[in-house]
């Protein structure tokens, strides 16, 4: 994996404080599948990419419209 490709990924909390959520709310629409999952790094942990944000901030939009 590249430098570069390593800043464009961010963590759960990452997300969760860039969307106005909670990072417990991400994990909770990934189980109910309205999210897909996201790829993981080598310690497991979630790693969300350009497209997964977008994504859960137009779930975040109309569900908050």
């Amino acid at each position: 994996m590249a430098t570069s490709d390593i800043k464009k990924r961010m963590t759960i909390t990452e997300v969760a404080q860039m969307v106005g959520i909670s990072a417990k709310t991400i994990m909770r629409w990934e189980k109910m599948g309205k999210i897909k999952k996201p790829l993981r790094n080598w310690r497991s942990w979630r790693v969300y990419d350009d497209n997964d944000i977008i994504q859960i901030r137009q779930l975040h939009e109309i569900l908050t419209s």
